[in-house]
């Protein structure tokens, strides 16, 4: 049996579940998430001193619920607990070192871009950690909304224009120790881009460079499998969300193939249903 049969099977059979809002929403909802790591090892620093001074207004706990953001304060909250155990079990694998993390998803909608950024905060919660969010999905962009979809340059302006600094892409969010990389104006053949060597030395560069920060690329979902099959050659892990009950044996399948055994990290059921509890 292969390493993704048995990771879809431990899926199926995890007697503990994770609960967490419904993507996107902030709101509990009754839905939950199951989280599954395989035992692959992850391997992939701004300086946190730095970052401290540089940090803008935080959010409020309301900023991040609006948002769905998870908050390190709601320590109850089962989404804060589900990230937090996903990230433990990153940094665990990653035996010290940080990473570069792909989060796409089987199909749209499947709330691949709520599962990368919370996961971006949950690593960001941890004080000798960084988190950098990289929005590569470019049809269906989402990370601009964190910092109030202020026209700033992001990834395909980098990409395109030599004139762009790195340093002019990367943003604070009003959250300690996040940044973010937007996905920028939009242009015709954007998957081009990935193919680029000057998206691999940025990704070279960045995991270099900040040595305490796990970096996250929020990807496209599957169906774009020419773009995932680029991105994954760039990262060192992919997680791959699918909403519960709304995919096929068959299409996870498919999906998990194109991952590889090497590269799959987690398989994330996202809007799973609650059992009720009864007391």
């Amino acid at each position: 049996m292969s390493k993704i049969e048995k990771a879809l099977n431990r899926a199926r059979t995890e007697t503990r579940n994770f609960p967490v809002p419904l993507s996107g929403t902030g709101k509990a909802g009754g839905s939950a998430v199951t989280a599954l790591v395989t035992d692959h090892p992850v391997s992939s620093i701004e300086t946190i001193a730095k970052m401290t001074t540089r940090e803008s207004r935080l959010y409020t706990p309301g900023d991040l619920s609006q948002r769905g953001i998870i908050h390190p304060e709601r320590v109850e909250d089962p989404a804060v607990q589900v990230f937090r155990e996903l990230r433990t079990k990153i940094v665990q694998q990653s035996h010290g070192q940080n990473g570069v993390l792909l989060v796409t998803a089987v199909r749209k909608g499947s709330g691949s871009s709520f599962v990368a950024q919370n996961l971006g905060a949950a690593f960001a919660f941890d004080a000798g950690r960084t988190a950098l969010v990289v929005d590569c999905n470019f049809k269906n962009p989402s990370l601009h909304r964190l910092i109030g979809n202020a026209p700033v340059p992001g990834l395909m302006d980098f990409l395109e224009n030599p004139d762009v600094d790195v340093a002019k892409i990367i943003k604070p969010v009003g959250i300690a120790r996040y940044r973010v990389i937007t996905a920028g104006k939009p242009r015709e053949g954007f998957a081009e881009y990935f193919t680029s060597l000057k998206m691999k030395r940025l990704i070279d560069t960045l995991k270099r460079r900040y040595q305490e920060r796990f970096i996250i690329l929020d990807g496209p979902p599957m169906t774009d499998i020419a773009d995932i099959r680029i991105l994954s050659e760039l990262c060192d892990q992919v997680i791959v969300v699918a909403r519960y009950g709304s995919v096929t044996r068959a299409q996870m399948d498919n999906c998990l193939s194109v991952i590889g055994e090497k590269k799959l990290l987690s398989v994330v059921f996202n809007d799973e249903p609650r059992i009720p509890r009864f007391h």
